[in-house]
């Protein structure tokens, strides 16, 4: 059967490559507006139905979509419009803890089952020094990733701590999409 991921993310198709997957890729433009009524957990889980339904196909394939969002707060901070919106995410960051979601969901066509999850890691930063944040937002690098960062980059030789899943700080927790492939053909 076809395995499609529905995202052009570099990062998600290095995962799924790493992991051995053969898959094509399909990226969608979904709506991720978030919605005031929805937690953060429920926002990542539609967000990736969504992505996951927005592939038009009408042969038999399993379709992956996610999304990866920021929790500080209670607060989403997903990927900075701009510099200045990048440097004041950093320094809520700065010596504090947050949470990474990452929302998974899996579509089998043609009968259209659907599984959603998500996992969650809690992450901790070092104190970030102004010319530290001035200097990581020179180098591109926050820009399109989600609080402004990359574990996977410079931003982790300032991570002090990390409790749970770091492929899901990444962007793509490949043990959770495991479990749902092998709950898709249970």
């Amino acid at each position: 059967m076809k395995f499609i991921l529905a995202s052009a993310s570099p990062r998600r198709i290095e995962l799924l490559t790493l992991a051995g997957y053969t898959f094509e890729v399909c990226p969608t433009d979904a709506d991720e507006t978030p919605d005031a009524r929805e937690t953060p957990a429920e926002y990542v889980q539609r967000v990736a139905l969504v992505k996951a339904k927005a592939v038009p196909i009408s042969e038999p394939a399993l379709i992956l979509g996610a999304d990866t969002t920021v929790v500080l707060d209670g607060q989403l901070l997903g990927k900075p419009a701009d510099a200045a919106e990048a440097a004041q995410m950093l320094r809520r960051l700065s010596g504090r803890r947050h949470e990474v979601l990452t929302g998974v969901a899996l579509r089998r066509t043609p009968d259209e089952r659907c599984l959603v999850t998500y996992e969650r890691t809690v992450v901790t930063f070092d104190d970030l020094s102004e010319d530290w944040i001035a200097d990581y937002i020179a180098s591109g690098e926050p820009f399109g990733k989600a609080g402004a960062y990359a574990i996977q980059g410079r931003a982790g030789t300032r991570i002090t701590h990390i409790e749970g899943n770091y492929q899901n700080v990444v962007g793509l927790p490949v043990s959770t999409v495991n479990r749902l492939l092998a709950a898709m053909h249970s």
